[in-house]
């Protein structure tokens, strides 16, 4: 029974969403190796780690278009990421995954170890996730160089969805 309710649930988000159904286990607890992976790279000004929504929504559309335009965007929605770092209190960087150059933005490559971790709650529990596992890598003597966060819904869908997952990834440092 509890299995026909999950698939009602993601049929009805397919049709009222535009985001692509998350799956958590295709990332928890995963460590990848990104060896030039290819992104485009925009950023916008925010204040105190708080971002404007509108800001950020326009970035978005302007970074999926160009990518689109392009036809770097992997032909599957689930592998696509949209990554935040926030070098400072004042700016952040959004990072979109693509397959090839896109003329009119800025190309980048993300090389390293990243280990990745799925969590479930509000945009302003990202601080308290990156604690917890700062703690998890520190039990496994590891640590970590830089968290991205991965949302795997706009703030539309994890409404419909009831879940606000975030996929921090760990640039983990070199031992």
């Amino acid at each position: 029974m509890e299995l026909i309710k999950e698939e009602v649930k993601q049929a009805k988000q397919t049709k009222d969403t535009c985001c692509p159904v998350f799956h958590p286990e295709s990332w928890d607890g995963k460590t990848v190796e990104w060896n030039r992976k290819k992104f485009i790279k925009a950023t916008i000004p925010i204040f105190f780690h708080m971002p404007l929504p509108a800001m950020i929504s326009n970035r978005v559309t302007k970074m999926m278009k160009l990518a689109e335009d392009a036809k770097a965007l992997s032909e599957n929605p689930e592998d696509i990421l949209l990554l935040f770092i926030d070098p400072n209190a004042f700016k952040s960087e959004i990072y979109l995954s693509v397959i090839d150059i896109v003329p009119g933005a800025i190309n980048t490559e993300l090389s390293g170890t990243f280990r990745a971790r799925v969590f479930d709650g509000p945009f302003n529990a990202a601080p308290k996730f990156m604690k917890q596992m700062d703690t998890d890598l520190e039990n496994q003597e590891k640590k970590a160089k830089n968290y991205y966060v991965h949302y795997a819904y706009c703030p539309k869908c994890a409404k419909e969805t009831g879940h606000n997952y975030m996929v921090l990834f760990a640039e983990l440092t070199e031992d």
